[in-house]
C-alpha cells in the first residue's frame, strides 16, 4: 500500500505533536488561536462534516470570508479525506451555481453574509443535500466523534481550485495532498525562508491558490502565524493590520501595491515589521517595485505561479531582485520556452511560450478532458504566458501568449509599453491592448488610469513612449478610464478592454 500522508495532519497535528501547541497559529480581527486550539477547531469541524455524511473524496464547497470557520473547514475536509472546494465570494448566485453544479457537492458551507448568494446558487442544484453556515459545524460535531485523520495517501485528492476564467468558463484544477507539502517547502521555506517567528498577511483571499498558500500552507508548515483579514483589502486597512499584528511577510498583487503607493495618507513606516514582500498574479512593473522599496523599505519579490501549479514556480530572491523580471525557477521546478511549433527556444532574449515542470502540478481539470490534454503535456504544463530568458538566468514576462500584438508587421509586447507608460508621473495604472482599425489590423491602444489630481494628455503620453521606445511600439491612441476591469484575482480583463474600445473613434 502507498505511504500514508494527510495534509491537515501535517499542517496542524504535527505542530502540536512537536510541542508547538502553545504557539499562535491564526490571528483575526476578533480573536487568535494557538496550534492546540486550531487542532481542536479542526477536529470539531471534521466531526461536523462526518455527521453530515460527507465521505472521503466527496467535494465540500465553501463560500466564506477569510476567518477561522473557513480556515478550519478547509483543513477539516482534508482531515476526513474529502475534497475542499473554496469558491470566490465575489461571484453572483448564478455564477456560483455553475460551480456547485460542476463539482457536484452534496454539502455547501457559507458565511452568514454570503448565505443569500449561496441559497440562489443551490436553488436548482438537486445534488446539494445540505447548505449550512460555518458555525453550524461545531453544533453538528456533538453528534459524531472525531475519528482521526483519514488514511489518505500522497496522491489522494485534497483540493479543487477553480481558475479565474478570464476569457472562458472556470474549470477546477485538481490537487493532491502532497502538492500542499511541496509548495510549502519549495517556495515558502526554500525561497521565502518562512520560520516560526513569521506572521503572514495576504491581500489574496483563501479561495485563491495564491492566497491559500500565503495564509495557510506556508505559515502552518513552518509553525508560523497566519494573519487573516475577512474584509475587502484596501491600502489603509492593510497598513493598519500590518502594523497592529506585526506582519513580517506581506503578500500582494501589482494593483494593490500600485494603489498603496498612490495613497498619500499611508505612513511611510506602516510596514516597518515586514521583512519581505511578495507579488504575483501579473508582472510587477519596475516603477512599483522601486517605489515600494524607497517609500516603505520593503523589498518585493515578484514571481509567477498558477492555479495549475498551486503556487509560485519562478521568483526573484531576497537580495538579488532584477526589477521588471519574474526571477529564476524555484527549487523543485524546471522551465522551458517553446515556439509555436512546440520546439524549445534557444538563446537569450528570444520570446517563447513558458512551460513548467514540477511535482505540484495538478492532475488535470475536472471533466475537461480536451482542455487538460492541451495544458498538461506529460511532465510539462503549458502556462499560456510569453517570456524571454535574460542573460543572468532570470525570466521576463511579455504578457499572455494571446496578448502579443503586431504593429507594422512587428511583434509588440504590451508589458514593455506598459512599463514605459507607468514611468510617467501622471499615470497610476495602464493596460495596453490591441484594437482593430477600419482595415481589420490590430494596433496598440493604451488604457490609462491617471494619478489622483492628474489628467490624461494623450499626445504627451504618446510622445513619452516615442522617447523611450522604438516608434512602432508607441500606442496609436490613449483612452482614459477611472479604473481597469479586473478578475477576482486582480488580473486585468484585457478581453473586456478590447470589447470597450472602438479604434475608429480614436484620433
Amino acid at each position: 500500500m502507498p505511504e500514508l500522508f494527510n495534509a491537515a495532519d501535517w499542517l496542524v497535528d504535527r505542530q502540536v505533536d512537536e510541542g508547538n501547541g502553545g504557539r499562535t497559529a491564526v490571528v483575526t480581527p476578533t480573536r487568535s488561536l494557538t496550534y492546540g486550539e486550531l487542532a481542536d477547531e479542526v477536529r470539531r469541524s471534521a466531526a461536523g462534516l462526518r455527521a453530515l455524511g460527507v465521505r472521503p473524496e466527496e467535494r465540500v464547497l465553501f463560500c466564506m470570508a477569510d476567518d477561522v470557520e473557513l480556515f478550519a473547514g478547509i483543513l477539516a475536509a482534508f482531515r476526513i479525506g474529502a475534497v475542499a472546494v473554496p469558491a470566490s465570494t465575489m461571484l453572483t448566485g448564478p455564477e456560483l451555481g455553475r460551480l456547485v453544479a460542476d463539482c457536484r457537492s452534496r454539502v455547501v458551507v457559507a458565511s452568514e453574509e454570503f448565505a443569500p448568494v449561496v441559497h440562489t446558487a443551490v436553488r436548482d442544484a438537486p445534488e446539494v443535500e445540505r447548505t449550512l453556515l460555518g458555525r453550524d459545524l461545531d453544533r453538528l460535531s456533538a453528534a459524531r466523534a472525531d475519528d482521526g485523520p483519514y488514511p489518505t495517501w500522497h496522491d489522494s485528492p485534497a483540493l479543487w481550485l477553480y481558475t479565474s476564467g478570464t476569457t472562458g468558463a472556470p474549470k477546477a484544477a485538481m490537487h493532491r495532498h502532497d502538492d500542499i507539502r511541496l509548495v510549502a517547502q519549495n517556495y515558502g521555506q526554500r525561497v521565502l525562508g518562512i520560520g516560526p517567528e513569521d506572521r503572514c498577511l495576504s491581500v489574496a483571499k483563501l479561495f485563491f491558490a495564491y492566497g491559500l498558500g500565503n495564509s495557510m500552507f506556508f505559515p502552518l508548515s513552518a509553525g508560523a502565524t497566519a494573519v487573516l483579514e475577512p474584509a475587502r483589502p484596501s491600502p489603509a486597512l492593510f497598513a493598519k493590520r500590518a502594523a497592529a499584528d506585526r506582519a513580517t511577510v506581506l503578500f500582494g498583487v501589482p494593483g494593490f501595491l500600485g494603489a498603496l503607493l498612490a495613497s498619500p495618507d499611508i505612513p511611510d513606516d506602516a510596514f516597518a515589521t515586514v521583512r519581505v514582500g511578495v507579488s504575483a498574479g501579473e508582472a510587477l512593473p519596475a516603477r512599483i517595485y522601486q517605489g515600494v522599496r524607497e517609500r516603505f523599505g520593503v523589498e518585493v519579490l515578484d514571481g509567477i505561479g498558477s492555479t495549475e501549479m498551486l503556487h509560485i514556480f519562478i521568483s526573484n530572491r531576497p537580495g538579488r531582485v532584477r526589477p521588471g523580471s519574474s526571477g529564476e525557477p524555484v527549487p523543485g521546478y524546471a522551465v522551458e520556452l517553446r515556439d509555436g511549433a512546440g520546439q524549445v527556444v534557444d538563446g537569450t532574449g528570444v520570446p517563447g511560450e513558458l512551460y513548467v515542470r514540477g511535482e505540484s502540478a495538478a492532475v488535470g481539470y475536472w471533466c475537461r478532458a480536451k482542455t487538460s490534454r492541451q495544458v498538461f503535456l506529460g511532465d510539462w504544463v503549458r502556462t499560456g504566458d510569453t517570456y524571454v530568458r535574460n542573460t543572468d538566468g532570470t525570466y521576463t514576462c511579455l504578457g499572455r501568449t494571446n496578448d502579443l500584438l503586431k504593429a507594422g508587421g512587428i511583434w509588440v509586447s504590451p508589458a514593455e509599453v506598459e512599463e514605459r507608460l507607468l514611468a510617467h508621473p501622471d499615470v497610476a495604472e495602464v493596460a495596453v491592448v490591441g484594437a482593430r482599425d477600419a482595415d481589420g489590423l490590430d494596433l496598440p491602444v493604451a488604457c490609462v488610469v491617471p494619478r489622483a489630481g492628474c489628467e490624461v494628455d494623450a499626445e504627451a503620453l504618446v510622445a513619452w513612449c516615442r522617447e523611450g521606445l522604438a516608434a512602432f511600439k508607441r500606442p496609436r491612441a490613449v483612452v482614459a478610464l477611472p479604473e481597469l476591469p479586473r478578475t477576482p484575482t486582480g488580473k486585468i480583463r484585457r478581453n473586456v478592454l478590447r470589447e470597450m474600445i472602438r479604434f475608429e473613434e480614436a484620433p
